[in-house]
């Protein structure tokens, strides 16, 4: 009996644990859904490692051992933004201008071609919103990119940033998501979630699109048949029904669409933020939360742990929780974390350092392209002395 199965039937077998919480793990060994008040329960009474033995055998079900990871660059044109997001430790407002950057078109594709003839296969492209990034901005952009560098992915922008420059250039969502994908864009990440609730997202998000416009833009998108992550900033203000209301709407467009590749929590930081009173999640919360979303999350294939974010030691035991991707390489291109006080404030790892940090827990480093495509299966590769290529991660990002 595997490791996976025993902790299975320890859990089968528990005379303490309480019926409604054997229930829950009966139906999700038998792949059935759990609802809207079992995913709360998870939340309320749901101990560490009931959790973990339940989210690890969806996971191992789904995945066996295989720990995805991708090469890509990330590219924040800006970080000057008209929003005041209450959480937000990037951006500057307007009024703060000389403490920020804005790059040009130009700008960027300068960054695009430091890459030429690295082995990266995403380019991520998210930042502040601002007036002059608008639709012709980044058609233009993606377009030359595209001339540039074919084969390039460009996984780019947000609800957040199409909703403003939609609406201020008069067109609908279903017109503006169609030029984009004409223009070159092949998919969106997943940031400018927050918190769907209205409660909450008024408070810490205010005047950025609502919870059902992101959730509208994302269902176009997979109308194109597009596909796109998503995300949900956890461990400030908001309450366990909260992240399950959030969960849920996530789950019903997926039946609805299924577009959505990969799920990533992002764990609120509280440094020199507006929220920096407000104290952050505790790694066994954060790894119950993942857990719990590997769980109710059961139309999702991936779930996602960024290693910058939330640290190289709990990413490596998050893989025993439900993640199946710690997404990939960096080499400090992204601030969007380190300036809110992650672990990683200068995050760099090369390749050979991340496989042996999914080898050393017993998983299978697989190179993927943002499809979810093998690239390469790293699980017995040998590495040479010279093979040391620093790939870019794209950060999900939270302050749009």
């Amino acid at each position: 009996m595997t490791l996976t199965a025993r902790r299975i039937d320890h859990i089968l077998q528990d005379k303490t644990l309480s019926a409604p919480l054997q229930a829950i793990a009966e139906k999700i060994l038998n792949d059935e859904r759990i609802t809207p008040e079992e995913g709360q329960l998870l939340f309320e009474k749901g101990e560490l490692g009931y959790l973990g033995a339940l989210a690890n055998y969806q996971r191992e079900k789904r995945h066996g051992n295989r720990t995805y990871f991708n090469r890509n660059f990330h590219v924040e044109p800006t970080n000057v933004c008209l929003y005041t997001c209450t959480f937000c430790s990037y951006s500057r407002l307007i009024k703060k201008r000389e403490e920020g950057w804005e790059y040009s078109l130009e700008d960027i594709l300068d960054i695009v071609k430091k890459y030429d003839g690295e082995p990266v296969t995403e380019v991520h492209i998210v930042g502040g919103v601002l007036p002059q990034y608008d639709v012709k901005f980044y058609t233009e952009l993606f377009k030359a990119i595209k001339k540039h560098r074919p084969d390039l992915h460009v996984k780019a922008l947000t609800p957040v940033e199409y909703h403003y420059i939609f609406k201020k250039d008069k067109v609908t969502y279903e017109e503006g998501m169609r030029i984009m994908k004409e223009a070159g864009l092949d998919s969106m990440p997943g940031g400018g979630a927050e918190i769907f609730h209205p409660e909450i997202r008024d408070q810490i998000a205010g005047g950025k699109c609502s919870g059902e416009q992101w959730l509208r833009i994302h269902e176009i998108w997979h109308e194109l048949g597009m596909r796109s992550n998503a995300t949900m900033l956890y461990g400030h203000i908001e309450r366990f029904e909260h992240r399950i209301d959030h969960l849920e709407k996530l789950r019903q467009l997926q039946d609805k669409t299924g577009g959505f590749q990969t799920f990533i929590p992002l764990k609120f930081r509280n440094q020199d933020n507006q929220m920096s009173h407000v104290p952050e999640s505790t790694v066994v919360e954060d790894m119950r939360n993942y857990a719990i979303s590997r769980l109710y999350l059961d139309n999702f294939d991936h779930i996602k742990a960024y290693w910058p974010m939330i640290g190289r030691n709990v990413a490596q035991m998050l893989l025993s929780f439900g993640v199946d991707d710690i997404d990939g390489t960096i080499d400090d291109t992204t601030k969007i974390y380190s300036m809110a006080g992650s672990e990683e404030q200068t995050p760099a790892m090369s390749t050979r350092d991340l496989v042996n940090l999914i080898r050393r827990v017993g998983r299978e480093p697989i190179e993927r392209d943002t499809l979810y495509n093998v690239i390469q299966d790293y699980t017995d590769h040998v590495f040479e002395e010279d093979e040391q290529f620093k790939g870019y991660t794209a950060l999900p990002v939270v302050n749009r």
